[in-house]
């Protein structure tokens, strides 16, 4: 059976490692993110691997694009077997400076965009036993040492947007357990190598992530993982 799954928020790092390992499993690869010319590379590199892949160039934060979205995806590559969802914004970043909107957006990106994407794709995912894959931050945490680092660097908006999030993965695993589609969440506590926040010094390789999402899409089991 011809298994698709949908890569949202494609760049360097855990989306490129995750869309590989998917691919090498069988999948066909839908590469989402706003740049046509960086999907594009990313096709052609999945190509070269023997992966089949396309491009879907979408607002992932505007939930008529991902209507849509959803829609093309199903029409060019066939029903959606698994989503992963990698997207996120740094807007907002100092809260008492940042236009509300600002935050808005982080959200829609985090969540809108997300609960959208897993209404559209719903029957696919449940006719397939799908499974939808979450990327998340250390920033979710209600600590103060956490809170103290998103203030320190002016990712207040991200934090809060990660916490929002983790509460859907939570809600979406229970919610959708019945109907057999797996939900689960890595969490990544630092930086990942290759990735923008990779200032020479990050310490994560994005395939240990890749794999540790292929191990909780295998064994269904555990909601989190944590790297």
């Amino acid at each position: 059976m011809a298994k698709t799954i949908i890569v949202g928020g494609y760049g360097p790092g855990i989306s490129s490692a995750v869309a590989e390992k998917f691919g090498g499993q069988g999948f066909a690869v839908a590469l989402v993110a706003r740049s046509a010319e960086r999907l594009a590379e990313g096709v052609k590199s999945l190509e070269a691997k023997g992966i089949k892949a396309a491009a879907f160039p979408t607002d992932l934060g505007a939930p008529t694009a991902v209507k849509a979205l959803i829609a093309a995806v199903r029409e060019k590559l066939g029903p959606i077997s698994a989503l992963h969802w990698n997207a996120y914004s740094g807007a907002a970043g100092d809260l008492l400076s940042a236009d509300v909107t600002a935050l808005h957006s982080a959200f829609d990106i985090a969540v809108s965009g997300l609960l959208t994407a897993v209404q559209e794709s719903l029957a696919d995912l449940k006719q397939a036993q799908g499974a939808v894959l979450v990327t998340n931050g250390g920033l979710l945490f209600n600590e103060p040492a956490v809170d103290e680092m998103a203030v320190k660097f002016n990712i207040m908006g991200l934090a809060i947007a990660n916490a929002a999030k983790h509460k859907l993965v939570g809600l979406l695993a229970q919610k959708l357990k019945a109907d057999g589609v797996y939900v689960g969440e890595v969490i990544v506590t630092g930086s990942v190598k290759g990735t923008a926040f990779d200032h020479g010094n990050a310490t994560i390789d994005p395939t240990l992530v890749a794999q540790k999402f292929w191990d909780l899409f295998s064994a269904r089991k555990d909601i989190i993982a944590q790297v």
